[in-house]
């Protein structure tokens, strides 16, 4: 009982009083280009998936016909690609910079294997912290689910979409 009050007031007060001194003496890593927290990655990846599961829709009102795709890949390519990529471009300087890096999606680092319902919460809520933004407010739900069955999609879409999303980007 005598190290309990001690103790109680280390983990009340002296924690947090480091905490706070090791961000306001500017010890924190915050530049892009700086090195993650120690289980910072893990952390986030698993606040994101739990919140995705418990709200990500579960059925898609927009099927994966080729009209829908060729629109969502017209979106993609006007809103995603400068961070996500073409099957056809390199890395653009903007993903290059980004932490974490954006995944590029036509360029293996798919996600075919997400529920097209994920997608669609990620491009709709953005993620934070991440330079994801949320598009919720800025697309439509129809152009955001047609961006998500493009994705959710990739390795079986039409000649005709293979053929847009070939062709390089302009930059913004």
């Amino acid at each position: 009982m005598k190290y309990f009050i001690p103790g109680l007031i280390i983990g009340i007060v002296l924690l947090p009083a480091v905490a706070f001194l090791y961000i306001w003496l500017g010890y924190m890593p915050v530049g892009t280009a700086a090195p993650p927290l120690p289980f910072e990655r893990k952390l986030a990846a698993i606040a994101l998936q739990a919140r995705i599961t418990k709200e990500a829709p579960k059925e898609a009102p927009v099927p994966p016909t080729e009209p829908n795709l060729l629109a969502g890949a017209e979106v993609y390519r006007e809103n995603c690609a400068v961070c996500h990529g073409t099957a056809s471009g390199p890395k653009t300087a903007a993903a290059k910079g980004m932490f974490p890096p954006p995944p590029q999606l036509f360029q293996g680092e798919d996600v075919t294997d997400d529920p097209v319902g994920y997608t669609f919460w990620k491009a709709a809520n953005g993620i934070r912290l991440s330079g994801m933004p949320a598009y919720r407010g800025s697309l439509t739900d129809e152009q955001l689910w047609q961006v998500s069955q493009l994705l959710a999609n990739e390795d079986k879409l039409p000649q005709s979409v293979k053929d847009l999303m070939a062709r390089p980007v302009s930059s913004p």
